[in-house]
This record gives structure tokens, C-alpha cells and sequence, in this order.
């Protein structure tokens, strides 16, 4: 399997980390590196629930069968965090956003339990 390589903590979220605790340093840094790709590979803006597929299939790629417990240890649970995240890096001025982007459109992407953990349940 081609991991990806990720490396965490290569910026300062000091000043998000301030006015939101909620989540470790290293979800930024993963939720800004999802971004990257999935800007790169869409060749531009990339809607809520697209981002959320890269999410999903980079923590698959990176973590394997840990990332469901990687994320919760980073404090990210289900899509609405991702979301959180993502609006609160536009809010510190790291990422942009159109006018129709908005933190619902991270309400109800999928299941994490069942994508994280369910492709390595026993059958």
C-alpha cells in the first residue's frame, strides 16, 4: 500500500488552538493537507461533501485500520468536526470559501465508525 506522507505540526495553530481548543494541532494539519490534494486534484474549489470523500480516503491511505482512534485522540468524531475545522482555518484567513460554502454542508457525510471501522470488522 502507497502511504501518503504526511507531516504534522509544519505550521503554527496557535491562534486557532486559543479560541478553539476542541481539536489537536495535527487535525489542522491534516484537514489542511485534504484540502491541498483535493484542491490539486479537482483543479480548484472542492465542495463539503467532495472534501469530505479526500478526508475519508486519506485517513483510510494514512492510518489504516487506527484511524478511526487516531482522529478521536485528535478530538475529530464525525463530519461536522472536519467542518469545524475547515471554517474555522477560513476564519484565521489560511483557506478562502465561495458564497454558498457554509459548515452545514459537513452535516450528515457519512458515518465514521462505519467507514473507519467497518472495512476491518471480521466477517
Amino acid at each position: 500500500m502507497d502511504v501518503p506522507e504526511i507531516k504534522y505540526e509544519t505550521e503554527d495553530f496557535s491562534d486557532i488552538l486559543r479560541k478553539d481548543s476542541r481539536y489537536d494541532s495535527r487535525a489542522y494539519d491534516f484537514v489542511m493537507r485534504t484540502i491541498c490534494e483535493a484542491s490539486e486534484s479537482a483543479k480548484g474549489h472542492v465542495t463539503g461533501q467532495e472534501l469530505l470523500g479526500f478526508f475519508r480516503d486519506l485517513a483510510l491511505d494514512a492510518y489504516g485500520p487506527l484511524a478511526f482512534t487516531v482522529l478521536a485522540d485528535w478530538g475529530v468524531h464525525c463530519c461536522e468536526d472536519v467542518g469545524e475545522i475547515v471554517f474555522n482555518l477560513y476564519r484565521s484567513k489560511r483557506i478562502g470559501k465561495t458564497e454558498r460554502d457554509s459548515p452545514a454542508d459537513f452535516i450528515g457525510g457519512f458515518d465514521f465508525a462505519e467507514e473507519f471501522l467497518g472495512p476491518y470488522r471480521a466477517s
